[in-house]
């Protein structure tokens, strides 16, 4: 292990000791330092802006690196530079690095002097074992630190604070990978890479029986019994459980295969579904050679039972062919034996078990990136005053967050799938005949004829008149987006243009790899990475779905999943070669580059409208690709819900803020598809805590399989239910003045809509760990209901503010736990005293009234603000200045509240607006109330106006 850092006065000497003659060039922004010893033959720091650097270390004296992908900032700033006592100083107004001459390690502090970052020993540059050319790396830092981490993109493992975590990043249908982590210490880490990646210990974990003795019943390994039915059908030794991809299923004994059949549409796995029940049993003692916490992830599909020395630790499901990892950390004692045993219903699917060894305290607790294929170690530091700032610091770098069209805020309704043009017109209009408000519909996939995926076309039998679809869901205010996907049939008209410049991946072709779609056909995707063929890949969703009036574009699959579940080798083989190079260094990157492809050629197409792109996976810098990520085909259950939670407020984070989910689950277990009536209740009020979650979510959609998830088909005979899910509905329209200033102002403050309590709340160490809560804006505290037939649930409410329960106006004072009411109707919500909330009339859809009322609620308490925005919602214009802000100021030792004059302007403002006023308080609980208040009621021109509390 690596012992580099350890107390501060070590840090102290090791970096004031006298250096040999080492070689130290000036360059434009930054310094070239060639070390007296170590790997690194340079090592270059660059200056970007006044509060950032890259560092790049390399095994040799070439410093021409290709340009990177995520970042679009060039080098910029003048750090005063200083060599003395064998450490070169690199001084900006706000961040300061230092590089250690005697080999090149480098450490930075933060505005007021103090180190918040440093290099541990560097690794050895290793060449890769499977891309010629390249090099395995990894940079650790902090070791020992009690800091926290945050970011890393989107990881459905109930993980918040990384540290003491592992995280792989590698993309994958419901992970998101972005090497970017956001520290406590106000400092932000943006590791350049893009292909594989880990944060956390850079050895990979194995096979339970590579890392640790298995045995059972005296013997080596594992015992494996194979049921077909209620018989035994095989019993033997097994070294691994690993059947984790398409390839590994030839080891499944002959004897213990069952029957499949054809998958059904929504699958990607070739095996089939099993005919039959089938299971098998794993057993055996496994023997630690450490003491420590072990960490252990369980890969699977399919149900799923792992026990511990007899207790159950893992009960689960997910659909067969989009398997994922159950993790669970173990404390265990070095030569003392643990029993288990896993109980598997494979119907088809997957399942591996791996395990990694206990680490030293001062690097399991410690920053540590590493990659597997690299040209070097290249990382951007970025500090900022708070965790805001580092964000807007990472923005600076990689680009601004587009601002979304205001429409994309408002209610979205998908289904898997809408199957002709009659069926999704006839979801709109029953919005809009039951007064549900809603703004977009969605057409999921397979609008095209079955043999053409990738011709940009629709079946004239289904989809008749697709213009004309169109324009009858816009005349009902509504708009439409539609999937469009990076895959291709190769007998399609687009594939053979593509494929005659050379740009489409050629593996899975090669391979005579057929996807599930009726019979099965041959399928590839294209290669971004050639700028010409992302101008042809526009040029014909242009012709074939731009050109006809569509509003918005659902970019799925876009890891690429060219085929799921193969090794991840397998997958790399066919994403590649790429025009850049091998499919392997650029593994995480094709969203990005796709994403950003997609994005330029709707600006160019209609330079007047804001687009919205959906995509599946995302990369450093997708935020300036006008993209919103979603978080895949997550399955339907509750610990599935859960998991949102941190998932989502980790990616936003990690500087992207919009971001969404399919709410109830994309996919259900048969218990539910087939509507058992024994199991609705629980369908029901799954479905119904996952909208309350979504309603309080960046984005507000949903979508999934069979059962129909429209509010009136899903709710149908249940008039509880279908009056909550309105009224979440209704209450996301309310509440669209405040969410759009808060969307707003990702743009133009570098905000985060979704936001771990650690960002409003770092000096509350309870609050870094919380997984089950976040802050929407800076007003309300969201804490979604996880768990089947709850009604109270304990939150958490931050120290150093109170807070006011949103349903009753029931004050607390914050760092304490509540036990929160929260009938199956509604979820608990509160509201930081200070805040302000603007909210609307009641409308149908986001543009319905420009120039409605506005209520003010102002929760007092404390001192608050809040800068009300608007703008045409619509256009690029916000870009060029054209919007307005009215800040509203409440001064709790006066009791006044002071609406500002209106700051700017833009086409269409309305001259004037009614607003009104509700005032809370600590000393009476008053209901939140969303009607005009005749008592304090004004008309806003534009000038100022103070209002006393009464």
């Amino acid at each position: 292990m690596k012992g580099f850092l350890g107390a501060a006065a070590l840090i102290t000497a090791l970096f004031s000791c006298q250096a040999m003659a080492s070689e130290v060039v000036t360059v434009p922004h930054g310094v070239v330092v060639t070390p007296d010893g170590g790997p690194a033959k340079r090592v270059r720091v660059i200056a970007y802006g006044d509060s950032s650097f890259r560092v790049t270390a390399l095994p040799v004296i070439d410093l021409n690196l290709p340009a990177s992908l995520m970042v679009t900032a060039q080098p910029s700033g003048d750090p005063e530079v200083t060599n003395a006592k064998g450490v070169v100083t690199l001084k900006l107004p706000h961040a300061t690095a230092e590089i250690r001459l005697s080999d090149g390690n480098v450490r930075f502090r933060d505005a007021k002097g103090s180190i918040v970052l440093t290099e541990a020993t560097r690794g050895l540059f290793i060449p890769s074992s499977g891309t010629p050319g390249y090099l395995s790396i990894d940079q650790q830092f902090n070791r020992s630190t009690d800091e926290g981490f945050f970011g890393l993109g989107q990881h459905q493992n109930r993980q918040m604070n990384y540290n003491g975590e592992d995280v792989e990043l590698a993309q994958h249908n419901m992970d998101i990978a972005v090497p970017f982590v956001v520290s406590t210490r106000n400092y932000g880490l943006l590791w350049d890479n893009n292909g594989i990646s880990r944060f956390g210990n850079p050895v990979p974990y194995r096979h339970v029986g590579e890392t640790m003795l298995v045995t059972s019943g005296g013997k080596p390994g594992w015992k494996a019994d194979y049921y077909l039915g209620e018989r035994l059908a095989v019993s033997r030794q097994e070294k691994f459980i690993d059947y984790q991809f398409i390839k590994d299923q030839v080891n499944w004994p002959a004897a213990a295969k069952a029957q499949t059949q054809a998958s059904p549409e929504s699958g990607q796995n070739t095996q089939g579904v099993v005919v039959g029940k089938q299971h098998v049993v794993w057993s055996g003692d496994v023997v630690p050679d450490k003491t420590g916490i072990h960490k252990f992830r369980l890969y699977v599909s399919s149900y799923v039972k792992l026990y511990i020395d007899g207790k159950l630790v893992i009960d689960a499901w997910r659909q067969n062919w989009n398997p994922w990892f159950r993790n669970f950390d173990l404390p265990m004692t070095k030569g003392k034996k643990v029993s288990i045993r896993i109980e598997w219903e494979p119907n088809a699917g997957y399942i591996a078990f791996f395990h990694s060894n206990p680490m030293e305290a001062p690097d399991r607790h410690s920053l540590w990136m590493s990659s597997d294929t690299a040209k070097a170690i290249d990382y951007y530091f970025v500090a900022g005053e708070n965790m805001d700032g580092v964000i807007a610091g990472y923005r600076a770098l990689t680009g601004k967050a587009e601002m979304m069209p205001v429409w994309a805020y408002g209610f979205w309704q998908s289904r898997q799938r809408y199957e002709t043009q009659e069926q999704l017109l006839g979801v709109v209009r029953e919005y809009r005949k039951r007064q549900i408000p809603i703004d977009n519909i969605v057409q999921d996939w397979f609008y095209w004829p079955e043999n053409q995926w990738g011709c940009h076309c629709f079946d004239p039998k289904r989809f008749p008149d697709p213009v004309g679809m169109v324009n009858e869901v816009h005349a009902m205010n509504a708009r439409v987006m539609i999937s469009v996907w990076p895959k291709f049939y190769p007998n399609t008209k687009n594939a053979q243009e593509l494929n005659a410049k050379g740009f489409l991946y050629q593996g899975n072709l090669e391979a005579h790899e057929k996807d599930w779609v009726g019979p099965g056909y041959e399928n590839t995707d294209y290669d971004p990475y050639a700028p010409e063929a992302r101008q042809i890949y526009f040029r014909q969703m242009k012709e074939g779905l731009v050109d006809k009036g569509f509003d918005a574009w659902w970019m799925d699959a876009t890891e690429p999943d060219i085929h799921s579940n193969l090794s991840i080798e397998e997958r790399a083989e066919r994403m590649g070669p790429t025009a850049m190079g091998p499919g392997a260094a650029f593994f995480n990157s094709f969203p990005l580059v796709h994403g950003g492809g997609v994005a330029d050629g709707l600006r160019a197409a209609r330079p007047d409208v804001r687009p919205f792109i959906l995509t599946r996976s995302g990369f450093g810098g997708t935020q300036r690709t006008s993209s919103a990520l979603w978080s895949g085909d997550v399955a339907s259950r509750w610990s599935d819900l859960r998991d949102q939670i941190s998932a989502g407020t980790n990616l936003s984070m990690s500087g992207i803020p919009n971001w969404t989910h399919d709410i109830g689950g994309f996919a259900l277990e048969d218990r539910y598809t087939r509507q058992d009536p024994a199991h609705t209740a629980e369908w029901r009020e799954l479905n119904l805590r996952w909208f309350q979650f979504g309603a309080f979510s960046p984005l507000f959609r949903s979508h999934g399989e069979t059962p129909k998830r429209e509010i009136f088909e899903i709710a149908a005979n249940d008039q509880p239910m279908y009056d909550s899910m309105v009224a979440y509905d209704r209450l996301r329209y309310r509440l669209m003045p405040y969410i759009y200033t808060i969307a707003a102002d990702t743009w133009h403050h570098d905000g985060t809509m979704m936001r771990g309590l650690v960002m409003d709340f770092p000096g509350d160490r309870k609050a870094w760990n919380i997984d089950d809560e976040y802050m929407f804006g800076p007003a309300f505290l969201v804490a979604p209901v996880t768990e089947f037939e709850a009604r109270e649930r304990d939150v958490y409410l931050p120290a150093g503010t109170g807070w006011y329960d949103f349903a009753t106006g029931v004050f607390y004072k914050g760092g304490q736990v509540v036990k929160a009411n929260a009938p199956r109707e509604w979820m608990p919500l509160f509201v930081r005293a200070g805040s302000i909330v603007p909210t609307g009339p009641a409308t149908q859809w986001t543009g319905e009234q420009p120039d409605g009322p506005i209520v003010l609620h102002v929760f007092t308490g404390a001192n608050g603000s809040f800068s009300l925005y608007e703008d045409d919602g619509l256009s690029p214009g916000y870009k060029q200045g054209q919007f307005a802000r009215v800040p509203v100021k409440w001064d709790e030792a006066t009791a006044t509240l002071t609406i500002g004059a209106r700051e700017g302007s833009y086409p269409g403002m309305p001259g004037k607006r009614a607003i009104s006023v509700r005032f809370y308080g600590p000393g009476a609980a008053t209901v939140p109330d969303f009607g005009e208040n005749g008592a304090i009621s004004l008309v806003y021109k534009g000038e100022q106006l103070v209002v006393r509390r009464p």
